[in-house]
């Protein structure tokens, strides 16, 4: 499924008190999904990472009563009151014994003397044992207790997301050339810098750092590996050469329009951060005289970036005389 797909099932699955669990490999972003959909549904996050769990841990410590019977101190991570979200993350990478502490709190919300609230929800996600990532195989009666989901990357879905996150534009752009490298994990390989969504979030924040040229190649090898840094080092050389988004934008009639693919999808996604009511005149003039699929692109992640130009004239007119592209 789809980031959007999985928002849309864990709001319903939420709403429903039905426990969850999202599957997917390294670095795709199961954590902030489930972080968005809080967000959305404006509840708390409950942390709980099993894999850093004994199974004393969630039964509590015993304790002894006035009358000298023993009762179980229910641990302070376990929420009390209220509504939210408890999310056991990498739940299926804890050892055998604290999987096993978890039938009942996902079942029957109850752990020993402890009752899960009635306005708390519970997802887990963990990686695939396919990954080669930490994993320890979950008991079929621990599994039959979830719906379960499969995470998805999709290049659209992601960079909807990188355009409200300010992510930078060179890496939104490169992705839309070699959008096969927004993830490549082979758990054949031994590699261990690989790209993935949570990879090129890491790449943006070094290059808004503005590292010494002469470290910059072995700190964006270091995050997404040698073979895609060296590609994003060569696109970055090509969108530092290009003119000022804002010189474009003051004569898109009569500004050069580039003819390599690589250059496209970069001066694409600079003209894209710059879209607004004020400016989405000028950027359909250009988007004009872009070839079909550029000028879609331009469009749609102008769109993406500023909502509210589906509402004007130029976007309208466009979308009009664009229909058959659209489709």
């Amino acid at each position: 499924m789809k980031a959007s797909q999985v928002q849309a099932s864990l709001e319903t699955l939420t709403g429903m008190k039905q426990p969850v669990f999202l599957w997917g490999p390294p670095g795709v972003g199961k954590s902030d999904t489930v972080r968005q959909v809080a967000d959305k549904m404006e509840l708390p996050v409950t942390d709980v990472r099993a894999v850093l769990l004994d199974p004393v841990d969630l039964r509590g410590l015993p304790s002894l009563n006035g009358d000298g019977r023993a009762h179980w101190a229910t641990p302070d991570f376990l929420p009390r009151e209220g509504r939210g979200i408890l999310f056991l993350d990498e739940l299926n990478a804890a050892p055998p014994l604290v999987q096993a502490a978890c039938y009942q709190l996902v079942l029957d919300r109850k752990l020993g003397e402890y009752t899960l609230p009635g306005g708390w929800a519970i997802i887990a996600a963990g990686n695939r044992e396919t990954d080669r990532a930490v994993t320890s195989r979950m008991p079929s009666a621990l599994a039959n207790r979830f719906v379960h989901l499969n995470f998805e990357v999709d290049l659209d879905n992601w960079i909807s997301w990188a355009l409200k996150n300010d992510i930078q534009t060179e890496i939104i752009a490169f992705l839309r050339f070699r959008p096969e490298l927004l993830h490549d994990f082979d758990p054949k390989r031994n590699d261990k810098a690989f790209p993935t969504p949570r990879s090129w979030e890491f790449i943006s924040r070094i290059l808004s750092a503005n590292p010494c040229q002469d470290i910059e190649y072995e700190l964006i090898a270091g995050t997404v590996g040698e073979g895609a840094g060296s590609e994003l080092l060569a696109f970055l050389k090509i969108f530092r050469s290009l003119p000022n988004p804002d010189t474009v934008l003051m004569s898109p009639d009569t500004a050069n329009v580039p003819e390599d693919p690589a250059t496209l999808y970069a001066i694409c996604g600079a003209l894209a951060r710059k879209a607004s009511e004020n400016t989405i005149p000028r950027l359909v003039t250009y988007a004009d005289r872009l070839p079909a699929e550029f000028s879609v692109l331009l469009v749609r992640d102008s769109v993406k970036q500023s909502p509210e130009v589906v509402n004007t004239r130029p976007f309208i007119e466009w979308a009009s005389a664009n229909s058959d592209v659209l489709i």
